[in-house]
């Protein structure tokens, strides 16, 4: 069950977990379409998530090709104690009581585990469960325990998440716990790490890794409405943003999110970070062989939003067919690809650019993959050739969105695993040390070697030279194969 990953250019990433962890099982995502894995620390504990990421990398050795691992930091989440096996049925109108603590469910009483339960949520205030699934709203509050109306019944499985408003929530953004499994998986090598409830540009800066690649890429989870009024300098402090649609659509109002979704990725990309669209996607696949129309439109409407990546939470790590989840999305992403308004993207990203405050290092970059994606849309260019060290030339010339390939070259390993997280773009390895020049022969070579370009064609190829004082993309060539 394959799929041309290669000519896909939006990226997948699958969440790895109990359905999906062996090896065998991961080689099976990879070959499907996965080109970044996800590793929940939500769930599990740390040394869960270590034999995972490493089984990954093992795959990752098998296949022969970068497969990206983003950690995903539980952050202040707040979930409940555990729920019976198979799950806890509440109905309409049902009267809960909500409990501090981390004992399991019971009828009629569900314990939550946060201490400052009793002081964060008020009568009134509407309590979401999951991703929504279950709702209630908070009618009385005793010495020892909430009452809260079910608005929405439904089941309760697992230790589902319990949302409390952002502005309430007085927890740190990361909490000693993210940064003491942050540190275990930075010793481990990891590729990216993403950052729960974000609410500021100073919650990534206290993450305090070195900055990327020499430390994982930053992922920003936009889900509070701070996040949304500070969006701009989030997006600028970090390596990329996720768009968190569940704990989102429980602070915005629902008719909002798919046009916050849409003012997100827009800007994300023009600031040259990735971004991903998660939550819910192929949702019905837990159980279901086949995703319903609803959730088909949500992803090809993801991919012409311009999202660089979808992602699957349950579908993978606990649904029945997690290669077919991913297979299905590949599909239906590759299609999507294909209807994706090329021609007028780019203005949408000049006219952004035109807000924002840019170094020079960036103005120089950014007139060179405008000059390139120019060049190789009136040229017809094959493909456009990134020799790279951190990966800034290919995310900047992804921010265009061209129609030629886009093969990023790089000496350093967690550059290119860390690409696979970029619109379009196919990392390979350039070894040994060169010169600009032998990079240049070293990566067209390797470029025919992978059949990405054959005799014949035209290819743009972006690089940095050592003349120029600083960190910036400074060449631009048109090589005829």
């Amino acid at each position: 069950m394959s799929e041309p990953t290669a000519s896909r250019r939006t990226k997948i990433i699958a969440t790895i977990g109990p359905a999906s962890e062996s090896e065998g099982l991961i080689k099976d995502l990879a070959v499907a379409g996965m080109d970044v894995a996800r590793i929940n620390m939500s769930h599990g504990d740390l040394d869960l998530g270590i034999q995972r990421y490493r089984r990954v990398r093992a795959v990752e050795a098998a296949l022969g090709r970068p497969i990206g691992i983003l950690v995903d930091l539980p952050g202040p989440k707040v979930r409940t104690g555990p729920m019976p096996e198979g799950g806890m049925p509440v109905a309409d109108e049902q009267l809960l009581r909500l409990v501090p603590g981390n004992e399991a469910a019971t009828d009629g009483a569900i314990f939550v585990d946060h201490a400052g339960l009793l002081a964060d949520l008020h009568p009134g205030d509407r309590v979401t469960f999951g991703d929504g699934g279950v709702m209630a709203e908070v009618t009385d509050r005793g010495p020892d325990a909430l009452v809260a109306r079910v608005t929405h019944g439904g089941l309760l499985q697992g230790r589902p998440g319990v949302h409390i408003p952002s502005e309430r929530l007085r927890l740190a953004t990361p909490t000693d716990r993210d940064l003491r499994l942050l540190d275990a998986f930075v010793d481990e090598g990891v590729d990216m790490v993403a950052l729960s409830f974000v609410r500021s540009a100073h919650d990534i800066r206290r993450v305090g890794t070195e900055p990327h690649p020499r430390g994982p890429l930053v992922v920003a989870k936009i889900e509070t409405r701070a996040a949304v009024e500070n969006l701009d300098g989030i997006i600028e402090a970090s390596g990329a943003v996720m768009v968190a649609r569940g704990d989102l659509g429980s602070e915005m109002p629902l008719e909002e999110l798919p046009h916050l979704q849409k003012r997100i990725l827009e800007r994300c990309i023009t600031l040259r970070r990735p971004a991903i669209t998660a939550t819910q996607m192929l949702e019905s696949m837990v159980h279901a062989p086949t995703p319903t129309r609803a959730e088909t439109s949500d992803i090809a409407n993801a991919v012409f939003d311009g999202s660089s990546a979808v992602m699957l939470s349950g579908e993978t790590a606990i649904g029945h067919d997690p290669a077919n989840a991913v297979a299905t999305m590949a599909r239906i992403a590759h299609r999507a690809d294909q209807e994706f308004d090329y021609d007028s993207w780019p203005s949408r990203v000049q006219r952004i650019s035109g807000e924002l405050r840019q170094s020079i290092d960036d103005i120089v970059t950014n007139g060179m993959t405008d000059a390139a994606w120019r060049a190789a849309s009136e040229t017809g260019a094959t493909a456009i050739i990134c020799i790279t060290r951190t990966g800034f030339t290919v995310r900047s010339i992804a921010r265009y969105r061209p129609k030629a390939k886009i093969l990023g070259f790089s000496t350093d390993v967690r550059t290119l695993r860390q690409l696979t997280l970029s619109w379009g773009a196919t990392p390979y390895e350039l070894t040994g040390g060169f010169t600009p020049d032998t990079q240049i022969a070293r990566a067209v070579e390797l470029a025919r070697h992978h059949g990405e370009i054959r005799s014949g064609d035209l290819v743009a190829v972006l690089s940095g030279s050592t003349s120029y004082p600083g960190q910036a993309t400074d060449s631009l060539r048109l090589v005829r194969i």
